[in-house]
This record gives C-alpha cells, structure tokens and sequence, in this order.
C-alpha cells in the first residue's frame, strides 16, 4: 500500500525535529548514520495525518516514544497505530523511562524486530 505523505505536516515535523525530547534524541543517537543494522530511519516523518517519531521505509516500521505528552492520550495512540498498521506500518511503542532506563533493551527489542520480519 503507498504511504501517503501529507505536506501540510512539513512544517509541524520540522519544529518537532528542532525541539527534540531528551528520550529522542537519545534514540536518535542509537539510530541515525545507519546504525541500526544499516538501516536509514528518518525523525519525525509524517505519513497521511500524523507524524511518527522514527520511521524506516524499507521495513516499513515506526518507533514512537510515549513521555509525559502522552499520558492521555492512549485512545489517540491507538487511532494512530490502527491506521499505520492499515499502511503495512509495524509500530513499535516505547516510554521515555525505558530509554533512560534500559536503551541496551530497547535497542535489542528493535533488532531482534529488524532480524524476524526483514
């Protein structure tokens, strides 16, 4: 199925990608230069009417991070999810404490997501 990219979210992914949270940006240190298994991600890329935290199109896989901003918003997160798995899109959902916490884990969890389904 094509992604549809939605250039009236252009400018909203540029701010977000210019005022970072510290969980992404640590993430994005894990994840950007191929790192990953030599995979490209790209940081805050929108796809149809909502923005993804970290996105890879060969895997067609996005990583959010769920932070304080989050916490009532589970019902959205779920329309969110439901209509990038419409896409083909795997989300894989982390919360900021466990980047802070245990990036060795999460890294983990994102290549052991990588080696199953590529």
């Amino acid at each position: 199925m094509k992604i549809y990219y939605n250039p009236k979210l252009k400018q909203l992914a540029r701010y977000l990608r210019t005022h970072s949270t510290k969980a992404e940006i640590l993430l994005w240190d894990e994840l950007k230069a191929r790192k990953m298994l030599g995979y490209q991600f790209m940081r805050q890329k929108p796809i149809d009417n909502y923005i993804v935290d970290f996105y890879c199109g060969p895997l067609k896989l996005a990583i959010e991070l769920d932070g304080e901003s989050h916490e009532h918003k589970q019902q959205g997160d779920r329309m969110k999810d439901e209509m990038l798995n419409k896409l083909g899109i795997v989300v894989l959902r982390f919360v900021n404490e466990e980047i802070y916490e245990n990036m060795g884990g999460v890294l983990a969890s994102i290549e052991a997501w990588i080696k199953l389904n590529s």
